[in-house]
């Protein structure tokens, strides 16, 4: 029962993410990185992820802001600091949830692959590739949003990405590692689910959605603030 929910959760979840790619292709996103961030967070939201596509991103397309002046865009850039959305908040979000998600599916593989642990634990390296390889993406992630809208130089906007992205990483791995030790030392304490398992990937997606509640609040006041851009 519990692997036919998680192939069913897996094969909804990567069906909104193909269905979401397809529509990409004839709307693409004004800001190119976009057209990763969608996909990937239909991959753990599954179809909440592609209700907020259609919700939202239909709205960031090239042809949706074609006929926006930029003094207008950063006339609502500017008040959408002073009091985010939740919509703006959800889609700052995504940006780290995006990095977490193709880091950890990267780390997790490679980890498997290698049999690597930490203190003879394999979940205790899993954090540690998760975390490394999370904030790398995450941070290029942001760098592609922050600095065409902000027009910086290379340097200034990867320094402005660290800064407005690795306490948002770190508040998205809470939620996901909190998860993680649950299922490895209590619900699957022998045998621990594998990455080759679609439970393991099932298990993975209720934590990556915890992570981004775990964020959530962190990027609406990064936007506040003024460190994030805030877009939708």
């Amino acid at each position: 029962m519990f692997n036919a929910i998680a192939w069913t959760s897996l094969a909804i979840a990567f069906l909104c993410a193909i269905l979401i790619s397809i529509d990409e292709i004839r709307h693409p996103q004004k800001m190119w990185i976009m057209n990763v961030v969608w996909p990937v967070t239909a991959l753990y939201f599954s179809i909440f992820g592609l209700w907020g596509y259609f919700r939202a991103g239909r709205k960031m397309t090239k042809a949706a802001t074609a006929g926006r002046r930029e003094h207008e865009h950063m006339q609502m850039t500017h008040q959408a600091r002073s009091v985010p959305t939740i919509a703006q908040a959800a889609i700052s979000d995504s940006y780290c949830g995006a990095g977490c998600t193709l880091g950890d599916i990267i780390a997790e593989f490679s980890l498997f692959a290698l049999g690597w642990t930490i203190l003879g634990k394999t979940l205790y390296a899993e954090y540690a590739g998760d975390l490394l390889l999370a904030w790398l993406l995450g941070i290029a992630f942001q760098y592609f949003v922050i600095k065409p809208m902000r027009n910086l130089s290379p340097a200034k906007a990867l320094i402005a990405a660290i800064k407005s992205d690795t306490l948002s990483i770190l508040t998205f791995e809470i939620g996901l590692f909190a998860w993680m030790a649950l299922t490895f030392f209590v619900f699957f304490p022998r045998p621990h689910l594998q990455p080759t398992e679609p439970g393991y990937w099932f298990m993975m997606q209720i934590g990556m959605v915890l992570g981004f509640f775990t964020s959530y609040p962190l990027n609406w006041w990064l936007i506040r603030v003024g460190w994030k851009e805030a877009m939708g």
